[in-house]
């Protein structure tokens, strides 16, 4: 037989267990390049740069390369 709870949890104690399982909404900054909104710590998508520095190809770049492969 599986072990089973001994006690029924209450439900104070259960929803107290629970109070940390909340979620939160992300936090959005804006690239200052672009200013389109970006998430902390990422790349911007729409310009390709981190911190100042041009780190991946823009949205733009992107497009040039697969109409170039069409």
């Amino acid at each position: 037989m599986p072990p089973v709870p001994k006690r029924k949890i209450s439900k104070g104690r259960r929803d107290r267990r629970r109070s940390h399982h909340a979620l939160t909404v992300p936090t959005w900054t804006y690239c200052p390049k672009c200013k389109e909104p970006v998430l902390p710590y990422h790349a911007c998508l729409n310009c390709g740069t981190y911190r100042g520095r041009k780190v991946a190809e823009s949205a733009e770049e992107r497009e040039k390369r697969k109409e170039k492969k069409s």
